[in-house]
């Protein structure tokens, strides 16, 4: 069970993964679960400015980014019933109550709610077969929406016994400039905060900008009632895939083992192809630049899977990865396009930003510059495509009313009016088309990938727009559909539906964007 206390994001999700990275190198089975205490069903409705990127897994959860951290960091897919909400919980609680299935008991948060929350957390450690189930709890000790989750843990772990749960805290300890030291009192009132609700950690883990001493983590083990080996310093570090190596340093997996007695022995452990896959990560040289043209470049998190499986493209392919980050909102001047190898248009949702994405596509296809378009960017490739063809009013239902709606709605999305959970969401097939740049990519005939939009090509146009040169490389599996578009007369122009990025792993970075990151490298030479 991981908390966090002093300050929010202060890297509970990083430390968590990074601690299940370690586990796995033991040859250990992990799996991974985000409490979000917030009152949401999910994170299909919150803007992106708040919390960052909505994460979408196989099954069509709209979750966390977290459990985008977790499936990176393990290599594992996860489902949507890893991420727990408070809304999901007293969302169940309440249609058990009106079906009469607490038998006319008074329905209150001891016991109902804590025994729902334990079985949320049981049912997915039931799943699959796993030796390990890590806990997150969002926010930060302290706040009054976490305490039935923070009640319902310390249930767990005397329901579970003393041997099989185990609690981390990550705190905070600053350092002051003015002082010239560290200060260790708010990692002590936070841990003060935790054993209040009757939980005591095993384990602290003290985030911080520079390394902490010795002393310091004796002091911290003294006021905080740990052992010292069991207080561990996360300092900032260039990646954060270093995270796991910096904590295995500090033996974060033996004391866990021993803690919880996994009954698995030292010579089992091996990090050395994560070691391997930092060091590929860290590679200087060629630098390849990749403009990415958004809407929310304010909070790098809003595409923190994009940004991911760049860097995983250029290490596999031998380069660097540098992100160019363009406000899609302000005209776009061509010299910041002339420096660029690459140009990336995220997906997203609403009319704010399209010219600056569509100016950015048409200096694409004037210029031959490769260019990779993602949900949102795929539409506003067709649009502006067919616009320099020949129909200037081309548009997306979503933004105009258009004799020329390239981009519409199926009718039975027409018909929907809630906004939570109602996309085409999750993992569906995709079939490639054999001697298109999709197929070279993937070299496969049928491809899985995860989607999250309402909007598609209008089939109504589909001969025209592949009369004027238009290639659609990849549909739905009846056809129907169309997943990903390209041109032939273009270095490399791919568009796809679907969200690539959510799929890539440092050890397997996307085929997607290994050919978009190998056109750009291409690119540059040339």
């Amino acid at each position: 069970m991981v908390t966090g206390g002093v300050v929010s994001s202060i890297g509970k999700g990083i430390t968590a993964a990074s601690i299940g990275r370690i586990l796995r190198s033991y040859g250990l089975e992990v799996t991974a679960i985000k409490i979000d205490p917030y009152l949401n069903y999910d994170s299909g409705t919150l803007n992106p400015y708040q919390h960052g990127e909505v994460f979408v897994t196989d099954d069509g959860m709209e979750t966390d980014l977290d459990l985008g951290h977790y499936e990176r960091f393990l290599d594992v897919n996860l489902s949507g019933q890893s991420n727990i909400t408070t809304g999901k919980v007293y969302h169940t609680v309440i249609n058990k109550e009106r079906k009469g299935s607490y038998l006319g008991s008074c329905v209150q948060i001891i016991p109902h709610i804590t025994d729902e929350i334990k079985r949320m957390i049981r049912k997915i450690a039931a799943q699959k077969p796993v030796d390990v189930v890590l806990v997150e709890v969002g926010g930060t000790v302290g706040d009054i929406e976490s305490q039935p989750f923070l009640e319902a843990l310390r249930q767990l772990r005397n329901e579970e016994g003393h041997d099989n749960v185990m609690f981390v805290h990550v705190t905070y300890v600053p350092y002051l400039k003015a002082a010239g030291e560290f200060k260790t009192k708010p990692t002590q009132h936070s841990t003060k905060e935790l054993r209040s609700t009757g939980i005591n950690p095993d384990m602290i883990i003290c985030r911080s900008e520079k390394s902490i001493n010795k002393p310091l983590k004796m002091k911290i083990a003294h006021f905080c009632d740990v052992e010292p080996l069991a207080v561990i310093n996360a300092p900032d570090v260039s990646s954060i895939y270093e995270v796991p190596l910096v904590m295995d340093q500090e033996n974060v997996g033996k004391y866990v083992i021993k803690r919880i007695k996994l009954g698995v022995g030292e010579e089992s452990h091996d990090l050395s192809q994560w070691r391997a896959i930092v060091q590929s990560l860290h590679k200087p040289e060629p630098n390849v630049k990749v403009g990415i043209i958004g809407k929310y470049i304010e909070l790098e998190d809003s595409y923190i899977s994009i940004r991911e499986a760049l860097k995983h493209a250029a290490a596999q392919i031998g380069a660097h990865v540098e992100i160019e980050w363009i406000s899609a909102e302000e005209n776009i001047e061509e010299n910041i396009l002339k420096e660029l190898d690459s140009i990336l248009i995220p997906g997203g949702f609403g009319e704010r930003g399209i010219t600056g994405k569509l100016d950015a596509i048409r200096y694409s296809l004037e210029h031959k510059i490769p260019l990779l378009g993602i949900c949102l960017g795929m539409q506003c490739m067709v649009i502006q495509f067919a616009r320099m063809q020949g129909w200037p009013s081309a548009n997306s239902t979503e933004f105009s009313d258009t004799n020329y709606p390239v981009i519409d709605m199926m009718e039975k999305q027409k018909k929907i009016k809630n906004m939570g959970g109602t996309m085409r969401l999750g993992s569906y097939d995709c079939k490639l088309i054999e001697g298109t740049m999709a197929y070279d990519a993937y070299q496969e005939d049928i491809v899985q990938e995860r989607h999250r939009h309402r909007f598609e090509l209008n089939n109504q146009f589909r001969d025209q727009l592949q009369e004027k040169g238009l290639i659609i490389s990849g549909t739905t599996t009846d056809d129907f559909l169309v997943e990903i578009i390209e041109l032939e007369d273009h270095p490399w122009f791919l568009g796809c539906q679907f969200h690539p990025e959510f799929k890539s792993r440092p050890n397997r970075a996307h085929p997607i964007f290994v050919s978009f990151m190998q056109a750009a490298l291409d690119h540059k030479k040339s």
